[in-house]
């Protein structure tokens, strides 16, 4: 493994002497506009590892994605290398579904601490909840992001992140004027977590669980995610969603686009620059909440 083969892998070629916040942002969002959240192995017949060298060949040499247990823990190596003062945390992720947070932890997160402060990083939640730049860990400070509205709030050790939700538009869709919902409804629960120090041994059983678990939306979805300059590319399935953030004040435009086998091979390709090794066999077992939620 080389760090500098992983800068190339995600397009970083600023100087970097100091192990800093601004180089840490940098890295982050070359690292989330380069490498897509996916789960697609699991869905073409691979099994996904969870050792250090399989993901770091995975991603930088095949040129993959991942989810948040191989992209995190290969940024998680990065910055090790680079000096930073960083640590794996575990996170329980809210089911709007359940309108509740996971019994278990089932999210990886790194924190990052630089002279001092503490910063929550994560490059693999995917989607729209996606951070782009790293948080202070202050409990109730507002962080805007490209995305919305970032929030840690504490509570007797347990940290909650949440985001300020923008409304959406979407071209030919007959459901875009709507009143005003109420405050509370425009916030989007992410996930819940403690700053107990975790070792990517932890989360081997959650690895291996999520991979035979019928029950979990990533054995329901086949799911591909990249951030972009202005927004989010989203392939769940057959649909391809192209977000494009703050499109107004207020409101980010979202188009939809249905696509066939042969078109999703060549989307994932083009837009995402991912090239399967075996035939991926598309899923998208309908769940009400998560179009919306996306």
């Amino acid at each position: 493994m080389n760090i500098q083969e992983y800068f190339g892998r995600i397009s970083f070629h600023q100087p970097h002497k100091d192990a800093d916040l601004q180089t840490l942002t940098a890295i982050l969002e070359h690292h989330i506009q380069t490498i897509p959240f996916e789960n697609l192995s699991m869905h073409c017949g691979e099994a996904i590892e969870l050792d250090l060298q399989s993901t770091y060949d995975k991603i930088v040499r095949k040129k993959r994605g991942g989810w948040c247990l191989e992209t995190n823990h290969l940024l998680f190596w990065a910055l090790r290398e680079l000096g930073y003062d960083v640590c794996l945390l575990g996170a329980n992720s809210y089911e709007p579904a359940e309108k509740g947070y996971t019994a278990e932890i089932n999210h990886i997160l790194l924190k990052v601490v630089i002279k001092g402060e503490p910063y929550i990083v994560d490059a693999g939640f995917g989607g729209s909840y996606q951070m782009w730049q790293p948080l202070m860990l202050i409990s109730g400070k507002d962080q805007p992001q490209g995305p919305g509205i970032f929030r840690c709030t504490e509570d007797n050790g347990t940290w909650y992140l949440e985001k300020v939700k923008r409304k959406h538009y979407i071209p030919g869709h007959s459901h875009n004027a709507s009143p005003d919902s109420p405050e509370m409804e425009n916030i989007r629960k992410i996930h819940r977590f403690t700053l107990e120090p975790r070792h990517i041994e932890d989360f081997k059983e959650l690895n291996a669980y999520l991979q035979v678990s019928p029950d979990n939306i990533l054995q329901k979805k086949s799911i591909c995610s990249l951030q972009t300059t202005s927004g989010v590319l989203a392939l769940v399935g057959w649909t391809l969603t192209e977000m494009k953030y703050n499109y107004t004040e207020d409101m980010d435009l979202v188009n939809i686009t249905t696509l066939t086998d042969e078109e999703v091979e060549k989307t994932l390709k083009e837009k995402f620059s991912i090239v399967l090794e075996n035939k991926l066999v598309p899923v998208n077992v309908v769940l009400p909440f998560y179009t919306k939620d996306l």
